[in-house]
C-alpha cells in the first residue's frame, strides 16, 4: 500500500510533535518532514514533494498562506490543508484564494484530521463544519470577496508578500533587508511597489491590509495608529 506522504508546517514544537505522534499510528499516512516556518516549508516541499502539507497560518518569516501559494506554484499536485486556531473570514478567503483545498480548526479531532488528509489527497475540498455552514449561507458574497482577494494577492509577487508580512510585523527596512538577504534599496523599492499596487500609502494602512487579508494575525501588531 502506497502511503500518503505528509509535510508538517507548524512553528510550535509541541503542536508539531502532537501531529507527528497522531499520524504515526495511521498505517496509510507518513510524515516525511517538519518545517518550523513558512520559508522552510516551501524549501522542504520542493525537495520532498509531499502529497499533503498540513499548514499552519501564523508562522514567522513567511506565513502559511503565502507559503501555500509558493508551494503550489512549484508543486501543483501537492494538496494544502490549513489547520488553524482561527476561522475568520479573512483567513478562510485568503486560504481559498491561495489554493488551499481544506481548512480545519485546530480543535478538530485526530480522526477528523486524518480523514481530511485522505480526502484532500483524493481531490476533495474539505472545510470544518462551522466554516462550511458559513460558506453555504454566504456563498455568492464569499465567492465575490475571494475573487477580489485573489486579484489583489495575484498582483503581488512572492517577494512583495514577504516584505508586506515583515512590514506588518513591525520590522524596519534594515531588519527586513537583513532577514530576506537583500539590499536596503531593494526593500524600499518593494515597499513602493506595494503601496502603488494596493493604493495604500502608509505603514499603518499596509498593516491593516495584511490583517484584513489574513496575512498576519491581528494580535501580531498591537500598535497600529
Amino acid at each position: 500500500m502506497k502511503k500518503i506522504t505528509v509535510l508538517l508546517a507548524e512553528d510550535h514544537v509541541v503542536v508539531r510533535e502532537g501531529f507527528r505522534n497522531m499520524l504515526k499510528f495511521e498505517a496509510d499516512l507518513q510524515v516525511v518532514g517538519e518545517a518550523p516556518d513558512g520559508r522552510q516549508a516551501v524549501a522542504m516541499a520542493k525537495k520532498l514533494q509531499p502529497d499533503v502539507v498540513l499548514m499552519d497560518i501564523a508562522m514567522p518569516h513567511l506565513n502559511g498562506l503565502e507559503a501555500t501559494r509558493q508551494i503550489l506554484k512549484a508543486n501543483p499536485a501537492t494538496k494544502i490543508l490549513i489547520l488553524s486556531a482561527h476561522n475568520d473570514d479573512a483567513y478562510v478567503d485568503t486560504a481559498i484564494a491561495s489554493g488551499a483545498v481544506g481548512f480545519l480548526l485546530k480543535q478538530a479531532s485526530s480522526q477528523d484530521v486524518c480523514q481530511t488528509i485522505r480526502e484532500v489527497q483524493q481531490g476533495k475540498t474539505v472545510f470544518s463544519p462551522a466554516i462550511s455552514r458559513r460558506l453555504n449561507r454566504l456563498q455568492p458574497q464569499t465567492l465575490d470577496r475571494t475573487g477580489l482577494l485573489k486579484k489583489k494577492v495575484a498582483q503581488l509577487t512572492s517577494r512583495e508578500m514577504e516584505v508586506l508580512q515583515l512590514i506588518a510585523e513591525g520590522k524596519a527596512n534594515k531588519e527586513t533587508a537583513s532577514e530576506l538577504g537583500i539590499g536596503l534599496k531593494t526593500v524600499e523599492k518593494h515597499r513602493e511597489h506595494l503601496m502603488q499596487k494596493l493604493d495604500i500609502h502608509d505603514t499603518a494602512g499596509l498593516t491593516r491590509y495584511a490583517i484584513s487579508a489574513g496575512i498576519i494575525e491581528s494580535s501580531v501588531q498591537l500598535t497600529i495608529v
